[in-house]
C-alpha cells in the first residue's frame, strides 16, 4: 500500500510540474512528512526527479523556439556550480535545520506567489 500512495505521489507532483507550480517542491514535503524520509535524501530524490522533467520540458521548449541557446548554456553553467557548493554545504548541516530552513524558503515562495502581481 506504501508503495501505491508514493508512486501516487510521485504522478501527482508530476502533473502539478508540468503546470509549472513545482511538484518537486510538494514531493520533498510528501517524503519527509508522509514517507519519513530525511531531508537530505530527498532533496536528492527530487534532484534525480528533476532530470527527467527539465529534459523533457526543455526538449518541448527547443522545438517550439522558445530557449535562447546561448543564455541557457550560461544559466546551465551557473547552475552546476551552484548545485555542487550547495550539496556540500547541505551535507554538513543537521537534518532539523535543513527542515526549518526548506519550510522558510516555502512559505516566502508561497507568499511570492500570493501577493505577486
Amino acid at each position: 500500500m506504501r508503495f501505491i500512495v508514493s508512486v501516487l505521489a510521485g504522478l501527482m507532483t508530476g502533473v502539478i510540474s508540468a503546470w509549472g507550480i513545482g511538484g518537486g517542491s510538494l514531493l520533498v514535503v510528501y517524503m519527509t512528512v508522509f514517507a519519513g524520509v530525511s531531508q537530505q535524501a530527498a532533496q536528492g530524490i527530487n534532484l534525480m526527479y528533476f532530470l527527467p522533467t527539465s529534459l523533457s520540458a526543455l526538449y518541448s521548449h527547443k522545438k517550439n523556439k522558445l530557449v535562447e541557446t546561448k543564455l541557457a548554456l550560461y544559466a546551465a553553467a551557473a547552475g552546476v556550480v551552484t548545485a555542487a557548493a550547495a550539496s556540500f554545504a547541505a551535507s554538513g548541516i543537521d537534518t532539523s535545520v535543513m527542515r526549518k530552513i526548506f519550510g522558510v524558503f516555502i512559505i516566502l515562495i508561497g507568499l511570492s506567489e500570493v501577493f505577486r502581481k
